[in-house]
């Protein structure tokens, strides 16, 4: 009978699915805080190493802002695919700024004491363009 095993399968998707949406939670947070001007609460979902990196929430909101405008105020957030790569979580994101570009980035993962937190963000090439 094949119901048993499409249960089995249903039940051992419930881990990761929880994973995915803890991740995508904490991405979405970041950007709230990020979307109100709140960098202290947006730094406290950055990993330990970046918190050393930058030091001060004041440092990380002016990096957010020079480094990666699109995240600090977005039109529109899209959750796209939770892959591993090399060992580490990445969540990519689309993402539409206020002038309507779009930009894909992904977002490093780790899980500390405090849950998932972001270890990490790369820009991804422009969607459409190709070599």
């Amino acid at each position: 009978m094949r119901l048993p095993a499409f249960f089995l399968a249903l039940f051992l998707s419930f881990p990761a699915m929880a994973e995915e949406g803890s991740i995508r939670q904490t991405i979405q947070n970041q950007l709230d805080a990020f979307s109100q001007d709140d960098f202290a609460t947006a730094f406290t979902y950055a990993s330990p190493s970046i918190k050393s990196m930058f030091g001060t929430a004041e440092n990380f909101g002016l990096m957010v802002r020079q480094g990666y405008p699109m995240v600090h105020r977005p039109a529109d957030v899209q959750m796209l695919d939770l892959h591993e790569e090399g060992g580490r979580l990445w969540q990519r994101v689309m993402i539409t700024d206020q002038n309507g570009q779009r930009h894909v980035l992904d977002y490093q993962m780790i899980e500390t004491a405090d849950g998932w937190q972001i270890n990490g963000v790369r820009i991804l090439p422009s969607p459409g363009v190709g070599a």
